[in-house]
């Protein structure tokens, strides 16, 4: 028999799920067989796969030491020595500032590449805060994706109750995101755009209509901040969060991101590539607002973090408007 003791890791999740996670090699259906017999109880008592487990819940396993062996991997993590732009750090969450060309998360099935998330939990290792061996089901994770060559404000969650309310916050719109970007064209003032958005066939590439039958509704802020020689900074409120949303309406409003190969001009691109370099869409989350969070993370309300801007984005920005 083996008692596990709930943490502040663990709590408020399905029993099932918490069980497939601690014994990763089993099958759901011996997960049910076991809860069905009574092989598995909560607090000494028969239980159902739906209950939620709460922190400090005693959860017994009625089998062999063996069988829990066979059924268990251990979890373990090869530490990536990666640099790491830590804007804000606590003991609940840490902000990052991604670089272009790094991705948010490791592909799966797919050779291993630099990414946030395992840079991530590298250096929360080497801080000893997260001991793999120790922690049994939760992994720290993040909260938000950026593509891979868009820059800025990556939100990674330390623990289980930080990465459950920073989720929460963001389905219910209480986390502010600002963009920056350069875009080609003259924008003026300040507009809010609501549209849909929707996977045009089999691309890997979005499409942005007023009306649509099967995409799903975004909402976009759009305010000029600096016209020059028919360029424009623009900051971007992303007030919904779909893939290529910022790109992809800023291209149906005929104002296509420098850089960008999948949504911009091709000829601006050229121009751009030739005289500073540039390779991507320049495109920043620079600013980032915590609104309506609640319980341990509440402190955070109303705190407002700037990441700055790469120093390509900030030489050609100069150069257009100030040169």
């Amino acid at each position: 028999m083996r008692e596990i003791i709930v943490d502040r890791n663990e709590h408020d999740q399905r029993l099932d799920r918490f069980l497939k996670k601690y014994l990763n090699k089993a099958s759901t259906g011996f997960i049910y067989k076991m809860i069905r017999k009574k092989n598995i109880k909560v607090n000494d008592k028969r239980t159902s796969p739906e209950y939620m487990i709460q922190e400090g819940d005693s959860i017994k396993l009625f089998l062999s030491e063996e069988t829990i062996e066979k059924m268990t991997e251990d979890r373990s993590f090869n530490v990536q020595n990666f640099p790491i732009n830590i804007v804000y750090e606590d003991e609940n969450i840490i902000l990052i500032n991604k670089e272009a060309g790094v991705l948010s998360h490791a592909v799966r099935n797919q050779e291993f590449e630099h990414n946030i998330v395992d840079t991530m939990i590298s250096y929360l290792i080497e801080k000893k805060e997260y001991i793999p061996r120790v922690e049994k089901t939760f992994t720290p994770s993040i909260c938000n994706r950026l593509d891979r060559n868009t820059t800025g404000f990556i939100i990674g969650a330390k623990n289980y109750i930080a990465l459950k309310e920073i989720n929460r916050a963001l389905r219910m719109r209480g986390v502010d995101k600002f963009y920056q970007t350069i875009v080609r064209g003259n924008f003026k003032g300040e507009k809010t755009y609501q549209s849909f958005i929707e996977r045009e066939g089999k691309k890997n590439r979005m499409v942005i209509s007023d009306k649509s039958a099967h995409g799903r509704m975004v909402e976009t802020g759009i305010k000029a901040i600096k016209n020059k020689n028919n360029f424009t900074l623009l900051e971007i409120e992303l007030i919904t969060g779909r893939t290529h949303q910022i790109r992809a309406q800023l291209k149906k409003l005929d104002l296509p991101i420098v850089g960008d190969r999948k949504y911009g001009d091709m000829i601006t691109n050229r121009m751009f590539r030739n005289r500073f370099e540039l390779k991507d869409q320049l495109l920043h989350c620079y600013r980032l607002r915590f609104r309506n969070l609640e319980g341990e993370l509440k402190y955070l309300n109303d705190l407002e973090f700037i990441a700055t801007k790469p120093k390509q984005f900030e030489i050609i920005e100069r150069s257009i408007f100030n040169g």
